[in-house]
């Protein structure tokens, strides 16, 4: 069993845990040339110069409203989609309907992003059929004021299926016997899905939502970067896209680390947190918390 689990924790000390000392660079005038140890330290100076920085108070306005957006639409659309599977009588249809709906997440933003341009685009399907039922012609793919809501149905699109996979495997996990004592009760079918079925999968919905709050400062960047010049850097611009402009293109390492480290700073404090209130409400969240 450790040997099976080697893998997968060699892989997590390499690209997860062995990164984490790069933050150094956070802390110094870092040069790619010079390396760690030979560049200056300057302290908290790339922090005061990226909260000054206006650019970086933009890109965490997008990446929260992006975040927020995704949170209340996004999150709850794998859960309906695996309740609506799990009601399906006939095998056949369903195993149908999730090769379907998983097939998205296998495809890439690029083809993603293209297929919507085809639909919502200027030259697109939608503005297309405004103009020949006399209305005038939208183009959503270059408006700023709904870029989250647009980011965010495409990731309903790719990823909802997918994340079915473990609200299925939750539902699989209720005990059957709850449902027909219910029904026997007298419950119908949506009093036993509000008193059995989502009672059920309590614990699973809520582990996710403090995981997915660890990465609320994170969106998807190349989905981000794709996009970004389409809307403009007012809209488009986040914090994952400012740190590849600032540190990778213009060479800016030390104040693209510091906006990294608050990230994973700002993600701890946030599982952290939630998992406590998890904990005051009785549930166990992402570990138990100690005993009183």
């Amino acid at each position: 069993m450790l040997l099976l689990a080697l893998p997968g924790l060699i892989y997590f000390l390499v690209f997860h845990y062995g990164p984490l000392f790069g933050y150094v660079v956070a802390f110094k005038d870092y040069q790619p040339y010079i390396g760690f140890i030979d560049s200056a330290w300057v302290g908290l100076q790339n922090f005061v110069s990226v909260f000054s920085d206006p650019g970086v108070w933009n890109a965490l306005g997008n990446t929260l409203k992006i975040t927020l957006t995704q949170l209340v639409l996004f999150f709850p659309a794998p859960i309906a989609l695996a309740l609506l599977l799990n009601s399906v009588l006939s095998d056949k249809v369903r195993r149908f309907v999730q090769s379907v709906v998983y097939l998205p997440h296998f495809i890439g933003w690029v083809i993603i992003v293209s297929v919507f341009q085809q639909i919502l685009g200027g030259a697109g399907a939608l503005p297309n059929f405004l103009e020949s039922a006399g209305l005038p012609r939208y183009d959503m793919m270059t408006d700023p004021d709904v870029f989250p809501l647009l980011v965010t149905l495409q990731v309903i699109w790719k990823d909802a299926g997918w994340a079915t996979i473990i609200f299925l495997a939750a539902l699989l996990a209720i005990n059957q016997d709850l449902y027909e004592a219910a029904a026997m009760d007298g419950a119908g079918r949506w009093r036993r899905l509000w008193h059995v079925t989502l009672p059920g999968i309590t614990p699973i919905i809520i582990l996710l939502l403090i995981l997915n709050l660890g990465s609320i400062l994170s969106v998807g960047f190349e989905q981000i970067l794709l996009q970004r010049d389409n809307v403009g850097p007012d809209a488009g611009e986040v914090l994952d896209t400012f740190v590849y402009f600032n540190g990778v293109k213009d060479g800016q390492w030390g104040p693209a680390a510091a906006v990294g480290l608050v990230k994973t700073i700002v993600g701890t404090v946030m599982v952290l947190g939630a998992n406590k209130v998890a904990h005051l409400l009785g549930h166990e969240g992402v570990y138990r918390g100690g005993d009183k």
